[in-house]
């Protein structure tokens, strides 16, 4: 298993539960605490609960992965979930809003969502070079 394909993995299990703006940062460059962030949005705690659920349950079934730290699921107005190379980022809107990760992170390279889910794990490599 890839960090890409992680991340694939937590992509499409971000999607299936319907979460909005979706946004994925390659951190590789900027720190050593992961290579991808995934942040999205959700309209209510049962949904950012939903999509937190849907992401543990994709990554444990398909690789054995277990979150290293979940942080927010009670109060559910963001909810991070690290899997070491891949974070994830589940916001309430206003949350979202308010810490800004785009912002914080602006000089990360921002990939287009449905590009890097058609891409291989050879164009990664690629764009490594």
């Amino acid at each position: 298993m890839t960090t890409k394909q992680i991340a694939k993995t937590a992509l499409n299990a971000v999607l299936d539960r319907k979460a909005a703006d979706i946004a994925l940062l390659r951190v590789t460059k900027l720190t050593t605490l992961a290579d991808y962030y995934i942040i999205c949005t959700g309209s209510s705690n049962t949904q950012l609960r939903a999509i937190s659920d849907a992401v543990d349950e994709a990554l444990s079934k398909k690789y054995g992965l277990e979150p290293k730290s979940v942080e927010g699921y009670r109060s559910a107005s963001w909810i991070l979930q690290d899997y070491g190379s891949v974070i994830v980022h589940i916001f309430k809107d206003d949350a979202r809003q308010f810490y800004d990760l785009e912002r914080l992170w602006a000089d990360a390279q921002k990939l287009d969502v449905e590009a890097f889910l058609a891409s291989t794990d050879a164009e990664e490599e690629d764009a490594d070079a």
